[in-house]
């Protein structure tokens, strides 16, 4: 009462932040009403209430990290700027941000051509799987955003405190790459619009021949998109503020053009546009080099050839040798945009796939020629590449993506729960219904063989997709210029940064390097580093080759968010309760689904090679990264995998088929806590190779309450330490006990759970028992041996532990197997597993067996060679002879008998007489005489055969049942190991622990 009376609590003591797993730096946090002196001694673990409120009230998702470029300390960090709250909403945070990244270059370079080469139904099929997929993968990363306060970061943090480090990391670096190749689509589609519908004048390599004109464009390509990229990026490394600030400027060029083009297809209907497409027979020709649709012309009564002529004939005369085709076959004009209610939609529904070089026709008659040799020379319009569906999916894909705009700016935003989803969403939204009416109004509305012209050389040049804008093509392609060179400058802003977070984090240390950069933060070697990796982009110079490389890297992505919510909805964790419900956890999956089938219909190797650069990025964060608890799904995921495995188990006893060796590893401390035998663990590691339930426990005496810090420090520091360093894998448990033999017969009692129990112990040697004043050490050691036989468990003894070997890889030697007793085969389980490892794999195996007088020794040998060739055991064998009075009774408990070749070994009962001597001995006092006297002899055969032997196993016998009989016990075991290095001594836990397969 006297306590709780007193005001000691009044003041203002520091606490620490209420918040589970924080990691804020700033715990000087003070909290009032300590005057509850009732609770006083607690408040520095558990402050109030009223503490926690406050914090959660004035809380904030400001940016943490990264600031920008304008964001930075204009007097180099000597005054900081009051950071204002984020007052970004919806429209302008989410909305219009993913509407930018969304609609871009491929819209205005290549819709047209898919909806012409796949037709109107299946562009409709292409276009609708992918806004599937990203409306799906919306719906996942809104449930993901809406879990909980989104923290500045975007989708990178969201995946990472989801899915954990490894996929965290394996996703960052994917969506940096994705992104990355974006900026290279981006510039490449910006040179195209530059060199193929403003300025052709501007291109440095000339094809002087049709066929050479694929590689002059690629070459051009190449150069000027190299000194694009070059200016874009010293644009965002200067002034990366105003490329942020130009983000609306950009937009507007999008929306325009966008507005252009619907503004077109109505007046269509009215009054279509004048843009002639010429045709020689069925086949579309190139409009650039001739001016009239017509071989000849009337001019003051005389018949003249036109400049089409000259194209197809070797002169100008009317009697010149022409072309077959051209001969044979009338030239026709036809209209480029027929209108939207013209009928062409019937022509365009279906697709015109075909080889590259296959040139472009429309369905109507005309005479073939006998030699089509010459037509590649000809100005005709043909195919670039060879088209298929899955290229089209691949191409078709990257107009999608973008959808990750506005999570990316979370830190921004006014209240991201409610942005996020409602923002990308409908952004999604608007652009599905934007494609799906493009595909249908450019089906509508423009000539197939125009659809399928890729640069739109049978309408003199023009952008095919600006034919059909009002007022002029010129919007669409002023603003489509501008889109592009805005989408490829925040590309290049965006991947570093996203690269410099994943950098900071430290779960890749090789990227670490790239986490620093200016004074004001600005990501300088990220930036360095996404320019190289843009460049390879480039130098690919293929817009077509490029797009499905980025759809890759953003599938994959797209693959882990759907994963991630995914796993946390089955999972149905406490903290798991989104604010978006309006899904369920099969969208997910489904969503997973069409990412992965996306993935390698649009490119089957470019699928592979994406998941072993996410798999190999994982493995090395597993191998090599830094540790990071944020509380992933996956590590619940295996929680549930574990518990659901444990009841299995627990279904019906475990078979001989499965048995395998789990250890409960016996350690000893010293006063200092220190592993007194850490080669114990390097042996463990040995016989397990990492496989397999391994448990290392120890026992330190005292209480609980008194020791808890030591038990602690025992377990996560020393005991840890050495298993580290040995690289044993598995768990340890440090158990306080009144005294040492208690403790260990708790271990082994308790240690382990359900199915997941061990079955053998491994401990050393007690080496100095002999010298010791406290009889206890090995009356505690032959009572663990008497305990492991209750409990039917397994039991191995490792003499001069110390000496056996570390890491370093034996030479050729042998390990020898003493089989006296039989005990179900473990006796050469245990050789075996041990060649599995690199330290044992050039040892031999040899099993020595012991015959009596009344034993067909030659037939033992041979029994045995086939019960180890049907065990597949690769072993020399030799059975040792000895007579009758030189074998202990313990060697009667269990032996072999040959009854049947069939049966090979068996198990042979002993009869009630021998039972009775058997006791008869161990109590008698000769008995011990007896035991000595075997063991001496059965000692100088093994000497002999094996004192060269890396390790030799032996059959453990079994202490007497008295126990005034316990030391002479332990001079037996001492003698029957006299004169050899390394010795194993191994007792069964009665059951048959290897067998053969029928």
């Amino acid at each position: 009462p006297s306590v709780c009376l007193s005001n000691t609590g009044d003041g203002n003591p520091r606490e620490s932040s209420p918040f589970i797993n924080n990691t804020d730096d700033d715990k000087g946090t003070l909290y009032d009403g300590k005057n509850m002196a009732l609770f006083e001694e607690e408040m520095d673990s558990n402050p109030m209430v009223s503490s926690l409120l406050n914090k959660l009230a004035n809380y904030t998702n400001l940016t943490q990290g990264v600031r920008e470029h304008e964001e930075a300390d204009e007097d180099e960090g000597a005054k900081k700027k009051t950071v204002k709250s984020p007052q970004m909403g919806t429209f302008i945070g989410v909305y219009l941000p993913c509407l930018q990244n969304i609609l871009g270059v491929i819209l205005f370079l290549r819709m047209t051509w898919i909806v012409g080469t796949a037709g109107i139904l299946e562009s409709f099929i292409i276009v609708s799987m992918c806004c599937s997929c990203t409306m799906l993968t919306a719906i996942s990363m809104s449930a993901i955003a809406t879990n909980g306060v989104v923290p500045a970061g975007g989708s990178y943090y969201m995946i990472s405190r989801s899915l954990g480090p490894e996929f965290g990391g394996a996703v960052g670096l994917c969506f940096y790459l994705g992104t990355t190749f974006a900026g290279a689509m981006y510039i490449l589609g910006t040179i195209e619009i530059l060199l193929t519908y403003i300025v052709p004048s501007a291109a440095i390599f000339k094809a002087e021949e049709k066929a050479q004109e694929a590689d002059a464009l690629l070459n051009n390509m190449r150069v000027y998109g190299t000194c694009c990229l070059t200016l874009m990026a010293l644009v965002v490394f200067v002034g990366v503020k105003y490329v942020n600030k130009l983000a609306l400027v950009f937009l507007a060029c999008v929306v325009l053009s966008i507005l252009a083009i619907y503004a077109g297809v109505i007046k269509t209907i009215f009054e279509p546009p004048v843009f002639p497409v010429c045709l020689l027979g069925n086949r579309t020709l190139q409009n650039h080099d001739f001016d009239k649709c017509m071989k000849t012309e009337i001019i003051d009564n005389l018949t003249v050839t036109t400049k089409l002529w000259s194209l197809f004939c070797e002169g100008p005369e009317l009697n010149a040798s022409c072309n077959e085709y051209f001969s044979l076959n009338n030239v026709t004009e036809i209209q480029g945009i027929p209108g939207l209610t013209s009928g062409v939609i019937s022509e365009n529904m279906w697709g015109s796939y075909g080889p590259a070089g296959m040139l472009v026709e429309k369905a109507v008659p005309s005479v073939p020629a006998s030699v089509a040799s010459q037509d590649k020379y000809m100005p005709y319009v043909a195919n670039d590449i060879t088209t298929f569906f899955t290229l089209l999916v691949g191409i078709y894909f990257p107009s999608v993506t973008g959808i990750m705009a506005g999570s990316n700016r979370s830190g921004d935003l006014r209240d991201a729960q409610r942005s996020i989803p409602i923002g990308t969403i409908l952004a999604i939204a608007t652009t599905t219904i934007i494609y799906l009416s493009c595909v249908v109004v450019f089906g509508a509305c423009i000539e197939g063989v125009v659809l399928r012209d890729k640069f739109g050389d049978s309408v003199k040049g023009n952008l095919v997709i600006g034919t059909l804008s009002w007022p002029s093509p010129w919007v669409i392609v002023i603003g489509s210029f501008f889109s592009c060179c805005g989408a490829g400058l925040q590309s290049l802003t965006g991947a570093p940064r996203l690269l410099q977070a994943i950098a900071r984090d430290g779960i890749v240390p090789f990227l670490q390097v790239f986490g620093h950069g200016k004074a004001n933060g600005e990501p300088t070697w990220a930036l360095l580093l996404t320019a190289v990796i843009c460049e390879s982009g480039i130098l690919i110079a293929s817009l077509d080759a490029v797009a499905p490389i980025l759809s890759m890297f953003f599938l994959m992505c797209y693959l882990f968010v759907n994963l991630a919510c995914a796993l946390q909805t089955l999972l149905r964790t406490p903290n798991w309760r989104p604010r978006f419900k309006y899904y369920h956890w099969a969208l997910s999956f489904l969503g997973m689904s069409l990412c992965l089938a996306l993935m390698f219909i649009s490119s089957w190797y470019y699928a592979l090679v994406a998941m072993l650069i996410a798999g190999c990025i994982y493995k090395y964060i597993e191998y090599r990264g830094a540790e990071k608890e944020w509380g992933d799904g996956i590590r619940g995921l295996s929680l549930n995998a574990a518990r659901y495995a444990l009841i299995r188990l627990e279904e019906a006893p475990p078979h001989t088929k499965n048995w395998r060796p789990q250890l409960l590893v016996l350690l000893s401390l010293d006063s200092e806590l220190s592993v007194k035998h850490p080669r114990l663990l390097s042996f463990t590691t040995q016989l397990k190779a990492g496989k397999g339930l391994t448990i290392v426990g120890s026992v330190l005496e005292g209480t609980y309450l008194t020791r808890e810090s030591d038990a602690k420090r025992a377990e996560q520091v020393t005991i840890k330490s050495a298993m580290a360093a040995e690289k044993t894998k598995g768990f340890c448990h440090v158990v306080v006990s009144s005294n040492l033999r208690d403790g260990f017969s708790h271990l082994i009692q308790s240690a382990g759970l359900g199915g997941m129990k061990h079955n053998s112990v491994l401990m050393a040697w007690p080496a100095n028992w002999k010298q010791s004043n406290d009889p206890q050490s090995w009356r505690n050691f032959i009572e663990t041996i008497r305990e492991t036989t209750a409990a039917h468990q397994a039991l191995l003894v490792a003499k001069n532990v110390d000496s056996f070997p570390h890491q370093e890889r034996l030479a050729e030697g042998t390990i020898d197997v003493w089989w006296i007793v039989h005990d179900g085969g473990l006796l050469m389980l245990l050789p075996f597993l041990l060649q599995q490892h690199k330290v044992w794999r050039k040892c031999k195996m040899r099993i020595f067996t012991v015959a009596q007088l009344d034993d067909n020794s030659i037939q033992m040998k041979k029994d045995l060679q086939m019960f180890l060739y049907h065990l597949r055991l690769n072993a020399e064998v030799e059975v040792v002879e000895m007579h009758d009075s030189d074998i202990s009774a313990f060697t009667y408990e269990k032996t072999l008998v040959m009854e049947q070749r069939s049966q090979m070994l068996k198990q042979m009962q002993l009869s009630r007489t021998e039972r009775e001597r058997e006791v008869m001995l161990h109590d008698a006092p000769s008995s011990n005489v007896r035991c000595m006297h075997t063991a001496v002899k059965l000692n100088e055969v093994v000497v002999n055969k094996s004192q060269g032997a890396h390790l030799v196993l032996l059959n453990m016998p079994g202490p007497p049942k008295s126990r005034g009989g316990d030391e002479n016990y332990m001079e037996f075991l001492e003698v029957l190991m006299e004169g050899l290095n390394r010795v194993l001594l191994v007792r069964g836990g009665g059951r048959e622990v290897i067998t053969i397969y029928s």
